[in-house]
């Protein structure tokens, strides 16, 4: 669905026949590319998120990323597509979303009293001239200890079964925590606004 704006209250400007596409339907990131007052349109990449065998969580990150624009591409010819990806990591492993109640538990027992590492990867893809920009931004939180009834109280408030990490750091997630760590906030919700302005600049956005 296209997006409607009030055009005379638009900041930024954009370049002229060139569509800007957020790949992805998350309501999370659609909001925070709302910031930017530009006009975009969504769509779904449709792509299978298993992590390969013995894949790094970098290599993870950027490689879907990178597929979920190339896969909007196919039908957006002359566009500028974003595509993201995040994974939360515990002991060097990759822990996406939990999709459930039980695996949501699990991960919040899991992350309980412990530093849990969140990385974003963020692509900017050209689709007329098949180039692209892609950068992984970090970002770290500690957990305090949780107790079950926490856990329980938390899940049934917010069912965040759709989110890496099982949590909502813009809602009540953030009562989870002890401290949180890292550049860009926006990067834990999952759409790194400060290095995505930097790279649609560089493509002749202009942006406040």
């Amino acid at each position: 669905m296209r997006l409607r704006f009030n055009h005379s209250r638009l900041i930024a400007r954009y370049p002229m026949n060139k569509k800007l596409i957020l790949g992805s339907t998350s309501p999370f990131r659609k909001a925070l590319l709302q910031r930017f007052r530009i006009e975009f349109t969504t769509a779904s990449p449709d792509i299978d998120e298993t992590p390969k065998e013995n894949e790094s969580p970098e290599d993870y990150v950027a490689r879907l990323s990178l597929e979920k624009a190339k896969a909007v591409a196919k039908n957006h010819p002359n566009a500028l597509i974003i595509g993201s990806d995040q994974c939360s990591i515990l002991n060097k492993q990759i822990r996406g979303k939990p999709g459930n109640h039980q695996n949501a538990i699990k991960q919040l027992t899991e992350s309980a009293g412990k530093r849990v590492s969140f990385l974003t990867g963020l692509c900017l893809y050209d689709s007329a001239h098949n180039d692209y920009q892609l950068d992984l931004i970090p970002y770290h939180v500690d957990f305090r200890e949780l107790t079950l009834a926490e856990i329980e109280s938390y899940l049934r408030a917010e069912e965040p079964y759709a989110c890496a990490g099982s949590f909502k750091s813009e809602g009540l997630g953030v009562t989870l925590f002890k401290k949180m760590q890292g550049d860009d906030p926006t990067a834990l919700i999952g759409l790194p606004l400060i290095r995505l302005s930097e790279m649609l600049r560089e493509k002749g956005f202009k942006l406040p």
